[in-house]
């Protein structure tokens, strides 16, 4: 699909670069529609808005495509391991009453409504002498920094610890969502202290997991739907850097127009925005303006 928009777009731009061409170099056929600067900017802008749109894509296409690293972090024992088996489907970590259980990063994938999930289950976060723990603690924290949308568990049943708060502070500015668990037992947080949208679950009970998937729709998708029919996304960094390059072709034949330059400069980078968009299909080819010229226009007759 991306292979035709690019195709189609290309199409475009040469049955313009073609009429420039023609009004250019053939000025005397009456038969030929004049390439007026207000059509250049029309072309433009129409092709600039298609190239924006494809790059808005870009984030979603690289999460469909590599998945959305997600860290499940939080103070020992609050449930994240639990939340792990839970979006699993199965008991891939262990759990028990112990604090410090988890000793390693975990990395499994999951698929929530069409989106792979990295779900990387950390070591819980706080000080320790214990030399494995304490690994596992730095480990941890690295997944925290790298991750591209972190899941910070708080205790409802407990008051908040100073290791929350540090948490709390270590995660502001990434994409987080704060989930309150074990609901099912008397709550005694502190929420007057937290923000307004933590989601309160309980893993045991299966609450509100559900709540989770569409708050992550939320923070990375707008609401828009994650998986659009028909859709089509840039995941690939190469196309992306071409995509870029092309629009900035478009914003130079802008320029160029609110500047007064004559139709044939304005051609040199509407040329350049096609060439570039030939390198994402391999079908950059000179020749193909030349063809163009002649089945369209019936020149040297």
């Amino acid at each position: 699909s991306l292979s035709q928009l690019i195709n189609d777009t290309r199409q475009e731009i040469l049955n313009t670069l073609a009429q420039v061409e023609v009004n250019i170099d053939y000025p005397e056929y009456d038969d030929v529609e004049e390439m007026t600067t207000a059509l250049i900017r029309e072309k433009t802008q129409e092709f600039q808005e298609l190239l924006e749109n494809l790059l808005r894509t870009a984030k979603r296409g690289k999460i469909l495509h590599e998945g959305l690293s997600t860290a499940i972090i939080g103070r020992p024992n609050v449930g994240k391991s639990s939340l792990l088996n839970n979006l699993l489907r199965e008991d891939k970590a262990i759990v028990t009453d112990i604090e410090g259980t988890t000793r390693d990063v975990i990395e499994e994938y999951v698929n929530i409504k069409g989106v792979p999930l990295k779900l990387v289950d950390t070591a819980g976060i706080r000080e320790t002498d214990d030399v494995v723990e304490k690994i596992g603690v730095e480990r941890s924290k690295k997944a925290l920094e790298e991750a591209d949308l972190v899941l910070l568990v708080l205790n409802s049943s407990e008051p908040l610890t100073d290791q929350d708060r540090a948490l709390l502070e270590l995660s502001k500015d990434s994409n987080r969502i704060i989930l309150l668990n074990k609901t099912d037992l008397p709550e005694k947080i502190e929420a007057d202290q937290l923000p307004d949208d933590v989601i309160r679950i309980s893993v045991l009970k299966n609450q509100n997991i559900d709540v989770i998937e569409e708050r992550i729709n939320q923070l990375f998708f707008d609401n828009a739907g994650i998986v659009e029919k028909d859709a089509t996304y840039l995941s690939n960094a190469r196309h992306i850097s071409l995509i870029e390059k092309a629009v900035q072709s478009l914003q130079a034949v802008n320029e160029g127009l609110e500047l007064g330059m004559p139709v044939d400069l304005l051609q040199i980078d509407l040329t350049r925005c096609w060439e570039i968009l030939g390198e994402i299909t391999g079908d950059a080819a000179p020749d193909e303006l030349i063809t163009k010229l002649f089945s369209q226009f019936c020149l040297g007759k």
